[in-house]
């Protein structure tokens, strides 16, 4: 079985591509922390790379940005191929199947505005209620 389930925050923007078949294909990379510390007391961080294919990688291009917090359900996926140089290259990357959005698009301006509109409510006068 391969699976992963991954929580973490993207290092950059999305960047959306379509292979000559015209498919969208989304990538990007999330900062995933390690559960435990290393022998400084330092929590280490993996990059890991992720590839969303079709409309899901539409809505993460349109959706996500850099610091967007996600969960990512896909499975483990190696590759290689041959650079310029002549050298053989590895590539690991997750491709995903699930993408959840955990923060949203303009999270910074959120609480702006949620205290822009709860200073414009009015007290309501309670003596005519009933209970």
């Amino acid at each position: 079985m391969n699976k992963c389930i991954l929580i973490g925050n993207l290092t950059k923007d999305p960047e959306l591509t379509t292979t000559t078949n015209g498919v969208a294909v989304c990538r990007f990379t999330i900062a995933v922390s390690r559960r435990y510390s290393n022998a400084d007391g330092e929590r280490e961080t993996d990059f890991l790379n992720i590839v969303v294919w079709r409309s899901l990688g539409e809505n993460c291009h349109k959706f996500l940005k850099k610091g967007s917090k996600v969960g990512v359900v896909g499975n483990i996926q190696n590759r290689s191929y041959d650079a310029t140089d002549g050298t053989k290259r590895y590539i690991t990357e997750i491709v995903a199947e699930e993408v959840e959005f955990l923060s949203t698009k303009n999270a910074d301006e959120a609480p702006k505005a949620q205290t822009e509109d709860v200073a414009k409510l009015q007290p309501i006068d309670d003596d005519g209620l009933p209970f």
